[in-house]
């Protein structure tokens, strides 16, 4: 039941998320979406501490980078108001989260759907590598051109 809530949460910040960076990516935010992104994807990445799990795992790691990269746009959004620098801090850690968000959903597939499985059985062969660059590869071009058109909202 946990890991059901725990794959929700990811599903639902990963959907506000894109909805959150194609508002930015229209030069507006959307006071909706937004809370609603930042909250799941913090909660994503709290609740996957809980999985069972003998040792830090990579999964960890990206847990609490993501963490720390979602502070800075809830500050950022909440405490500076998109005021000066922050407006492009904001819009980077978005994307930034987003984009881990959707980096394990990319591990996790490859790791849980048997013909993806069989691509790459050790996450370390061609396909899941060439997955994750072209993951990689749109989420920089959505961050760039996220941050230079988002006007923050006054």
């Amino acid at each position: 039941m946990f890991l059901t809530i725990h794959v929700a949460l990811s599903l639902i910040g990963i959907l506000a998320g894109f909805v959150v960076v194609f508002t930015l990516l229209g030069g507006k935010q959307s006071m909706g979406w937004t809370p609603l992104f930042l909250a799941t994807t913090a909660l994503t990445s709290i609740t996957g501490f809980f999985l069972p799990a003998t040792h830090l795992m990579p999964s960890h790691i990206i847990g609490i980078i993501s963490l720390v990269v979602l502070a800075i746009a809830i500050a950022a959004l909440y405490t500076f108001h998109l005021v000066g620098g922050w407006r492009r801090a904001y819009v980077i850690a978005s994307v930034l989260a987003l984009y881990f968000n959707v980096f394990v959903l990319v591990a996790q597939g490859f790791r849980r759907v048997p013909a993806l499985k069989e691509l790459a059985p050790t996450q370390t062969e061609p396909p899941f590598l060439i997955a994750q660059v072209i993951v990689m590869a749109v989420f920089i071009t959505l961050g760039v051109l996220a941050t230079k058109r988002f006007r923050a909202i006054t």
